[in-house]
């Protein structure tokens, strides 16, 4: 069981008490009947706590929480929690952020992770990872676009908004093996007011400094796609049932990138 601090999962509904989420519990679940997979929730964070409720708080969020048909947790036969470490069930569901950051000529940002991480190794997200305490969502974001890409955004120089959560699960199915990893994860869109060039590059100086720096520990590559892009990548890696038809007509090195 892991000893630092974490943000966890609190639900409340019906104005109750906020009570932690237990690793086993499908957050979307709480919220929406057994055959739905997406309702509108109101969230925020309180005191290290991210409080996913039915009603509206105070400084929260009305937004659209949502999890894939194939849920791992939604689909996890109750006779088989034994089979789960202590470590595991203990867990609790953590909180992660994704940022969704856009040039201002409509580009954005993917990056892969690198093939030696434990969770989603090689796939193509949006920057992101975990929240610290006392961290706030765009803190958080902010971040770790800096740790993993190197770019720093100065305050100014774009705007921002929460998108929505998605309940995410590692592995992504329970043909891939048991659950290990539950999260909650926050996108957040930063529209900048830069092009994806200007991002890039450094053009203050010369000869330019590249201003996107990899982390080659958590990313192997990074790429500016148009949106409809990202949205096949997304569909494809979530298991949509249309995915291979949106994928059509995609540029030939994209397809590489994916299949490598």
């Amino acid at each position: 069981m892991e000893t630092f601090k974490k943000v966890l999962v609190y639900l409340s509904r019906e104005n109750s008490l906020p009570r932690c989420a237990k690793f086993l519990q499908s957050v979307t679940g709480e919220f929406c009947a057994p055959q739905e997979d997406k309702t509108f929730v109101s969230c925020g964070l309180d005191r290290n706590r991210f409080i996913i409720s039915d009603r509206e708080f105070c400084d929260s969020t009305r937004v659209l929480l949502q999890r894939p048909s194939f849920c791992p947790i939604k689909n996890f036969p109750e006779e088989q929690t034994s089979t789960l470490p202590h470590g595991v069930l203990d867990r609790g569901v953590d909180v992660g952020v994704a940022v969704i950051l856009q040039s201002i000529d409509t580009k954005v940002l993917l990056t892969r992770r690198a093939a030696n991480l434990h969770t989603f190794p090689n796939v193509w997200v949006p920057p992101g990872g975990h929240i610290e305490p006392h961290e706030q969502l765009l803190d958080a974001g902010r971040r770790e676009l800096a740790e993993e890409t190197g770019l720093q955004l100065q305050e100014g120089s774009y705007s921002c908004r929460l998108l929505g959560l998605w309940e995410s699960v590692f592995p992504t199915m329970l043909t891939l093996g048991l659950p290990k990893r539950h999260h909650i994860v926050a996108y957040l869109l930063l529209l900048s007011r830069e092009t994806h060039l200007q991002l890039q590059l450094m053009a203050r100086c010369l000869p330019f400094q590249a201003q996107l720096r990899p982390n080659q520990t958590e990313v192997s590559a990074s790429v500016w796609l148009e949106p409809r892009m990202v949205e096949a990548i997304v569909a494809m890696v979530d298991g949509a049932e249309n995915s291979g038809t949106i994928l059509v007509g995609l540029p030939p090195t994209v397809h590489q990138h994916l299949w490598e």
